[in-house]
């Protein structure tokens, strides 16, 4: 009997279908799926679609695989990825049958499709280094792989883009039965080059900590200037290939670009931190929400308002670091829950390109209390939309306005409102953040008060 294993995060669109696509398999009895702290419905999917759904403790697919071994109650494991549909239909018979037939500890999945570019780029010269024997591996970092459960018990899972690789090694070390199998064709995403100096590193990290760890101080120098030289080709691919792209920065406003939020400033000037509190801890609707804390503002005149946030501190190089992401052919913008009038003045502040926000409805130069949610941050007909409020989506629109890819972005920000757009950018940046969810889906955390660090990351 066969279990599969799918470590999932945010696959929403995606995994009803394969975890019913495991079911319709011969052999498979259960189908665990690990969520990682999901924010949009893949919990609920998994679970209408017959899955056992269990929270992952920690976040990381190391962590992820290793709960989905020790809850499987089969001795044969099959771990799929989440965002694949359709998978070709004999990929669970064919991972499989070497380990319930022929005795195999551990089956890896290729599949028809060329290698990714850090497969190419740095997985591969690095085996070739330290683990000339693996090189017959088409796909090293492939994540579709089959064991039996007292072989990956044995295993060492790192919980970053270094664990498929650091599974391979150390099923190598150990001298297990393993083999590669093509399950035919699929269509797998690839990684945005924003992504990529992040996923060849820890990829080069797992490959380069085991071999130390072999070979101690027998790694040699010529190996070291090697390694030097694959990483001076990966970065002058980078840069050649970024410099062609259109792209585009969303930056977060509150407790971002500003240093404070201008609606709890607000509410300490006008007096009305308590009433804020308590909408805030309530069980409201966040669109709810949204319209009764614009009724705290109710009366107040735009002049005292601009005036408001003209006293909260900017970050002091936003305007040089805007000015930079610029010449480097950045369209650059904000994307924000607070009130358009507020981000169109830091927006012309700080010389960016647009300022995507709610409006607050004037007359007479006076607050209604009426605030309307502009429609792109609900459900439109963009790429992986989310049918509800979500900074994602205002993304989504701004690059469909500037016919950018969505893969081509960089998301700043710093609070839970922001993960979502974090998720889907490019390259997803937490600033001087305490949201720890946010930090971990990050690719990058700005722990100082200076944008500086972007600019190595743009």
């Amino acid at each position: 009997m066969i279990s599969v294993v799918i470590p999932a995060l945010n696959e929403e669109k995606t995994i009803g279908n394969v975890v019913r696509f495991a079911f319709q398999s011969k052999g498979v009895t259960e189908v665990i799926v690990i969520d990682d702290a999901s924010v949009d419905n893949t919990k609920n999917f998994a679970l209408e679609a017959g899955a056992k759904v269990i929270d992952s403790t920690r976040l990381g697919k190391g962590i992820s695989m290793k709960e989905g071994i020790m809850a499987a109650t089969n001795n044969c494991i099959v771990f799929l990825d989440g965002d694949i549909d359709p998978y070709p239909a004999q990929t669970i018979y064919l991972l499989t049958e070497p380990i319930l037939k022929e005795g195999f500890e551990l089956i890896k999945a290729s599949f028809s499709r060329n290698a990714g570019r850090v497969t190419e780029l740095v997985a591969k010269p690095l085996l070739q280094i330290f683990y000339p024997e693996l090189s017959i591996f088409s796909q090293p970092l492939s994540g579709m792989i089959a064991g039996s459960k007292e072989f990956l018990q044995k295993l060492h899972l790192v919980s970053d883009y270094g664990v498929d690789i650091g599974i391979l090694i150390d099923a190598h070390l150990m001298h297990a039965k393993m083999k590669e199998v093509n399950i035919g064709y699929i269509e797998n995403k690839s990684k945005p080059w924003h992504m990529l100096g992040k996923m060849s590193g820890e990829v080069a990290k797992a490959i380069i900590n085991k071999a130390i760890l072999r070979k101690g101080n027998l790694v040699t120098l010529d190996e070291l200037q090697t390694i030097h030289v694959i990483s001076e080709s990966l970065e002058d691919a980078l840069m050649n290939n970024q410099f062609s792209l259109k792209k585009l920065a969303a930056f977060d406003m509150d407790d971002t670009i500003l240093q404070g939020r201008f609606i709890d400033t607000c509410a300490k000037k006008f007096g009305f931190e308590d009433e804020l509190k308590k909408l805030r801890e309530s069980s409201l609707e966040p669109n709810t929400r949204t319209k009764q804390v614009a009724l705290l503002l109710k009366g107040r005149s735009i002049t005292e308002l601009l005036a408001i946030v003209h006293e909260i501190p900017m970050i002091d190089d936003i305007v040089d670091v805007v000015k930079e992401l610029k010449s480097k052919g950045y369209v650059v913008g904000i994307i924000s829950d607070s009130y358009q009038f507020i981000t169109n003045y830091v927006k012309s502040h700080i010389g960016a390109d647009f300022a995507l926000a709610n409006n607050l409805e004037l007359i007479e130069g006076r607050v209604t209390g009426e605030v309307s949610i502009p429609s792109y941050f609900f459900y439109q007909n963009w790429e992986n939309p989310k049918p509800v409020f979500s900074k994602a989506n205002a993304l989504h629109y701004i690059c469909h306005e500037y016919n950018i890819a969505v893969a081509n972005t960089i998301a700043i920000g710093d609070s839970a409102n922001d993960i979502d757009m974090v998720e889907v950018a490019g390259m997803g940046v937490a600033f001087n953040s305490k949201e720890k969810l946010l930090i971990e889906m990050a690719d990058y955390h700005i722990t100082e008060k200076s944008f500086q660090k972007l600019l190595k990351y743009a």
